[in-house]
């Protein structure tokens, strides 16, 4: 039988919950309604789990799969789905991340490049703050030849608030080393943008 087993720090959460169920008070709602009397807990934990990248340490994830090979082409991991925080406004977005680096000596497991997103996304963000802070994690860690990051996101603060507009896409990237030249640059996003499988 599945069970799904969460850990939160208690005096966090009981903490939080609090502050949550004044927040329902404020808005004028009834926190012992039917629907709301576990929304402080629920949203306490929801904050904590989106918010969980402030502990964990994304260099420490990429040592731990590093492998020394001698490959030295692009090395593309594409549609990485990224779900974050806006800082101004605590609220969503989300979209696709797009990475590529060309290995120096090492290369890093797969997997570890989604992980690597996750962590700096899962904290208080914005969009820019968040491609920067991909690329020089990687590029700081793994020394490549060079490192791209292109990410494509929706912001819920623009549109369910604010000027409203449903659809807009925010593109934002950054390039170091052999992707600041402009034809290794145009290989990396012509990869992106076809549909090889």
């Amino acid at each position: 039988m599945y069970k799904k087993t969460e850990t939160y720090d208690q005096p966090t959460t009981e903490d939080l919950q609090k502050k949550y169920l004044h927040i329902l008070e404020k808005l004028g709602e009834n926190p012992e309604r039917d629907g709301l009397v576990k929304t402080p807990e629920r949203a306490a934990k929801a904050m904590q789990f989106l918010t969980q990248g402030y502990h964990l340490d994304p260099a420490e994830i990429l040592r731990g799969a590093m492998f020394k090979e001698a490959y030295s082409e692009m090395v593309i991991v594409k549609d990485i789905e990224v779900y974050s925080l806006c800082e101004h406004h605590i609220l969503p977005f989300f979209g696709k991340a797009h990475i590529a680096y060309i290995p120096n000596g090492y290369i890093v497991g797969l997997s570890k490049i989604p992980r690597v997103v996750d962590v700096f996304a899962r904290r208080l963000q914005v969009q820019e703050r968040l491609t920067h802070e991909v690329l020089h994690c990687i590029h700081d860690t793994l020394q490549p030849l060079g490192v791209a990051v292109v990410i494509e996101a929706r912001h819920m603060c623009m549109m369910m608030r604010g000027v409203q507009k449903q659809n807009s896409i925010t593109t934002t990237s950054a390039f170091t080393g052999a992707f600041e030249h402009i034809q290794t640059r145009n290989e990396f996003l012509n990869l992106i943008d076809k549909k090889l499988l």
